[in-house]
Formats: structure tokens, C-alpha cells, sequence
């Protein structure tokens, strides 16, 4: 079985490792979500078209993710009660649509080790002794590398740690110990609990797409603009992928220091 990292959005994001992976796989489970639009699933498709060499016989078996109670005051086992449905659901698969000799494989978005749940779920499965299965884990271009490559900039500074975080968690306010933060997973616009402070951002929805948006300046200045944009965007499309990065402002690069 392979987790199979397919990059932010651009299909050109596919390495060479991920390649050779896509050619050696029999079925692909291909997880789809509610609020996903066709487009997402045209993504994934058009990967395999691209990249799968032709004359090559696969199967795509798509797999209905389950519902995920976001709104549980107890965050980590609503996760976990989630995990485990979707456990559930590729154990089922796996046993019904792969046959003995054949190789599966996942399509993850993104990097497969970075905010993804399918290697845990998958770690699940192998653990309840049903279905028996090796891992191969193939590294992809993250949302957080594609957004400082799109912005030109690097994701820490000389000598000084970063910190990769979520929305939820930014809500309790910036870490103290990392002046450079990136913040994934954030449904509403959690920047907004930081906007008094003397940060910069460097936000982008739908990275390396043709949908592509991004937006970087003053947090206190821009804060406005990409609450627009992201209300605009998600009505638009029906559903919104954003990554950014809070840049705390040093003393040097006011020219007070």
C-alpha cells in the first residue's frame, strides 16, 4: 500500500518518486469529500491521466469520507471518533477491492506527513490484524513550501525557529517562542485574534492553480481584503484551501533597532 503525497493543487507539483508509485499501482482509493466540488476529483483524475503511462490497467474505487462533527467542544475525540470511522471505511475497501498481490494506493494532498489523517487511519487498520499490508509513504510539495515558493520567500529567518500550527490553535493568540508561524487547517479566519499585534502575512488560497489568490502586506492593513476575498472565493467555488504565514515584526525591520 502506498500514501501517495500529490502536492498542493498543480498537477506539475507531482515528483518523480510519486511517478514511479502512480505506475506500479493496481487500485486507487480515492477519498471524496462532501463540500468537495467535481473539481478536486478532476484534479485527481487528471494526475493519474497525466502521469500513469498509457496501456497501464488500474481502478479507482472512491470512498465517501465520513461526516466529522466540527462543532464537538471535545476537539481531540471528535478526531479520533473520526479517525476511526474512516479506519472503518478503508479496511472495508482495501479487503473487498484489492486482491491478493495487488498494490493500493491513497492520494493524499499535499505531504502525507503534514496535517493528513490518512496515514494515521491507515496505521489503525494495519493494527486491528484484519487486513494485512505494508506502508510505502511518498513524500509531496506542502501547502507550506508552495506558499513561500509562490511568495518568494523563505519560511524562517536567519537563525530563528518557525512554527507550523492551526487555526484553532491560533485562536489562543501567537506562540511566544517562534516569530514566524505558519497556520494551516483554518476554517474562520483565525488571523483576526492577531491583528493588534505587528505582524506581516503572506497568505494564498488555491496554491499553484489557475485559481490561484494571493495576498501579503500588514496583517492590520490587509486583514479586511482576505476576509473578502475568502467569503468571495468560498461562494464562488464551494470550497477554499488557504495557507499563510504570520511574520512577527523585529525591531531592525521597523528601523527602530
Amino acid at each position: 500500500m502506498s500514501i501517495i503525497g500529490i502536492g498542493a493543487g498543480n498537477p506539475d507539483y507531482i515528483t518523480v518518486q510519486a511517478i514511479k508509485a502512480l505506475n506500479e499501482t493496481d487500485v486507487f482509493f480515492v477519498v471524496t469529500k462532501a463540500s468537495e466540488k467535481q473539481d478536486l476529483v478532476d484534479l485527481r483524475m487528471e494526475i493519474l491521466e497525466r502521469y500513469v503511462e498509457p496501456g497501464r490497467d488500474y481502478r479507482t474505487v472512491a470512498l465517501p469520507d465520513p461526516e466529522r462533527d466540527r462543532r464537538a467542544d471535545a476537539y481531540r475525540s471528535a478526531v479520533e471518533a473520526w479517525r476511526s470511522a474512516r479506519a472503518d471505511l478503508y479496511e472495508s475497501a482495501i479487503r473487498d477491492h484489492l486482491a491478493d498481490g495487488e498494490r493500493g494506493a491513497f492520494l493524499a494532498w499535499g505531504d502525507p506527513s503534514l496535517y493528513d489523517s490518512t496515514l494515521g487511519a491507515l496505521d489503525e487498520v494495519r493494527a486491528r490484524d484484519g487486513v494485512q499490508f505494508e506502508c510505502e509513504v511518498v513524500p509531496g510539495i506542502s501547502a507550506p513550501s508552495a506558499l513561500a515558493a509562490q511568495h518568494r520567500i523563505g519560511l524562517n529567518r536567519v537563525g530563528r525557529a518557525f512554527e507550523i500550527t492551526t487555526g484553532r490553535r491560533l485562536e489562543q493568540g501567537m506562540p511566544a517562542e517562534a516569530d514566524d508561524v505558519v497556520v494551516m487547517l483554518d476554517a474562520r479566519g483565525s488571523f483576526r485574534q492577531v491583528s493588534d499585534e505587528d505582524v506581516d502575512i503572506y497568505w494564498g488560497a488555491y496554491i499553484g492553480t489557475e485559481d490561484e489568490i494571493l495576498v501579503s502586506g500588514r496583517l492590520r492593513d490587509v486583514a479586511d481584503e482576505i476576509d473578502a476575498i475568502r467569503r468571495e472565493a468560498k461562494e464562488r467555488k464551494g470550497w477554499l484551501f488557504d495557507t499563510y504565514l504570520l511574520r512577527r515584526r523585529l525591531p531592525a525591520e521597523d528601523g527602530s533597532g
